[in-house]
């Protein structure tokens, strides 16, 4: 009873306006309580009624504008500040706030409640000035995306052929092919499969392929020969690192039209491979076994039996190809068109033993011989006469090399002496070749000479005259040269400059790298005047030209407007 009487005058006293103390009259034997009189100033509110929060006042800011002006000399710049968080507004935590656990009972009972409200699409005002009409590319209105299964076959095919050139056959006419019944059947068109290159399935550093994965490769492969590789003239093989002798093995079975065969940088290459070219591939003719590891013996027995229809073939200069070249210089392939040796990039310094005399009789067809990074060491015959009539159908000879060759104008004589109809020369880094050795070769109609020095060891012993005799002699038939870093006095370049003006052809002259050389305004202006043709230029690192002209320039237009800088 004490308890109540005290709670009910504590209730009572509430109500004055003033302090009050007649609540304790309501305590009995509990004794007297003071209570501290409120400083808040009470209002007339009746009794029960609940105390309103009071609204905090709006503050009206201005709207934040999403871009910046700033005044320039002559312009106004307007600089834009939106991003993606401006329309986000960042609202504090309430104190007190907590998530809500729920039990799993509870959460799948909340879900079930919660039904998304499915709200009917507004329907498009009918407006009749915005209708479209129905037209076979627009059915009802809209965009037909089937095109494609109205376009002939023909046409599909040509669109595959101009991708197919570019990008090669797999895997996109594998990919066109999954795409519906028309372009399956536009993609199997064997005219689409003559030239193909297959790589080999990626495979994560330090494991083995996967036993059905190979399965895989071996069926997807002997389906591709089956059914897609009927007319294939050349096919090529890319990283494999096995599997090489059966993949070659169900091309050469499948293909008799197949032409060319390259491997590149594959391993594995056994006696099985080119057993299966010769006896089923009676038409090929090209052979490239470049940066691949294969077994030099198995190749020269090959050639030995079957060089005789081999009109190309390329390799990587090994410790072991040394019988390969021997081979050929033996006269096993008659007929050959195209030899080409190169190292591989981390070789370093190379020289490789070669007895021209040798190729000259064995191999009298030939028109290109290439020797990339490779530094000859001519070798003489023992047994046999000197040969009398050289390469006669020469076209295109290189000897280029970036360490520096010792090649000597007799070396260089030695093998074009019978080489009449001679197009291309490059001989960059061929330090030793004079103008004077150049000069005395047989051939008229030079098109491409490539005498570039682009290393510094021995760039001092270039020559220094001479250069107006290579211009006098072809400049009616040069389309390309090449004198970069060649230390010519500045009257030879200016007289040899004033040949290539004077050439009966003007139209001839095409490119012209200067780089590095003593060419001066005077020379510059003579040949660029009178090369209408002319489409690139390099004047990097000229010192006798005035700055901001020491560039490349490419296109007709930018060289003409170096000749209204040098006028």
């Amino acid at each position: 009873m004490d308890s109540e009487a005290g709670v009910q005058g504590n209730s009572g006293g509430s109500a004055d306006t003033t302090p009050s103390t007649s609540g304790t009259s309501g305590q009995g034997k509990t004794g007297q309580r003071t209570k501290k009189a409120s400083l808040k100033r009470k209002s007339n509110v009746p009794t029960g009624a609940k105390a309103k929060k009071r609204k905090k006042a709006k503050i009206n800011r201005p709207a934040r504008l999403g871009y910046t002006v700033q005044e320039g000399e002559d312009m106004l710049l307007v600089i834009s500040q939106s991003s993606q968080y401006d329309n986000i507004a960042w609202r504090p935590k309430k104190k007190g706030s907590r998530k809500k656990k729920h039990t799993k009972g509870k959460a799948k009972a909340i879900q079930n409640k919660a039904k998304k409200t499915v709200r009917a699409k507004p329907k498009p005002p009918n407006n009749p000035l915005n209708v479209v009409e129905a037209t076979p590319h627009h059915p009802g209105g809209r965009m037909d995306h089937r095109w494609g299964l109205s376009l002939p076959e023909e046409v599909l095919v040509n669109i595959f052929q101009m991708v197919v050139i570019q990008d090669g056959a797999v895997p996109f006419l594998c990919r066109m092919a999954r795409v519906c019944h028309l372009w399956n059947a536009a993609a199997s068109s064997p005219a689409l499969w003559r030239r193909v290159s297959v790589g080999y399935c990626w495979i994560e550093p330090g494991k083995t392929q996967l036993p059905k994965t190979e399965m895989k490769i071996k069926d997807t492969l002997h389906w591709l020969a089956q059914n897609r590789f009927s007319q294939l003239r050349d096919f090529s093989l890319c990283h494999w690192k096995k599997n090489v002798d059966y993949a070659v093995e169900v091309v050469s079975q499948s293909c008799p039209h197949l032409r060319s065969l390259k491997l590149s940088y594959c391993t594995g290459v056994t006696e099985k491979t080119f057993q299966s070219l010769g006896v089923n591939s009676r038409s090929l003719e090209s052979i490239n076994v470049q940066y691949s590891e294969f077994q030099a013996e198995c190749l020269v027995a090959f050639l030995e039996t079957h060089g005789s229809q081999i009109r190309q073939i390329l390799f990587t200069h090994g410790p072991r190809n040394d019988r390969l070249l021997a081979a050929i210089s033996r006269g096993c392939c008659p007929d050959l068109e195209l030899l080409e040796i190169n190292t591989k990039l981390d070789s370093g310094y190379c020289q490789l033993p070669i007895c021209i005399q040798g190729l000259h009789s064995g191999c009298p067809k030939l028109k290109t011989f290439r020797m990339l990074n490779v530094i000859p060491i001519h070798k003489v015959m023992r047994n046999g006469a000197d040969s009398t009539t050289g390469f006669p159908l020469l076209e295109e000879l290189c000897m280029a090399t970036t360490s520096g060759s010792f090649m000597t104008d007799k070396d260089l004589r030695d093998i074009l002496f019978g080489s009449t109809k001679l197009r291309v020369l490059d001989l960059r880094g061929c330090v030793r070749i004079t103008p004077f050795g150049l000069a005395a070769l047989p051939c008229v109609e030079l098109e491409c000479l490539f005498w570039g020095q682009y290393f510094n060891k021995m760039t001092l012993t270039s020559p220094k005259k001479g250069l107006h005799m290579l211009t006098e002699k072809w400049s009616g038939t040069l389309h390309e040269l090449d004198i970069s870093n060649h230390q010519f006095s500045e009257e030879d370049l200016q007289m040899a400059m004033s040949y290539l003006a004077q050439a009966t052809n003007a139209d001839s002259l095409r490119s012209l790298n200067l780089s590095g050389t003593k060419i001066t305004p005077p020379a510059l202006r003579l040949v660029i005047g009178q090369s209408t043709a002319l489409s690139y230029l390099n004047l990097s690192s000229c010192r006798y030209l005035p700055r901001g002209l020491k560039r490349v320039y490419r296109g007709q237009e930018d060289i003409r407007q170096l000749l209204d800088h040098l006028d």
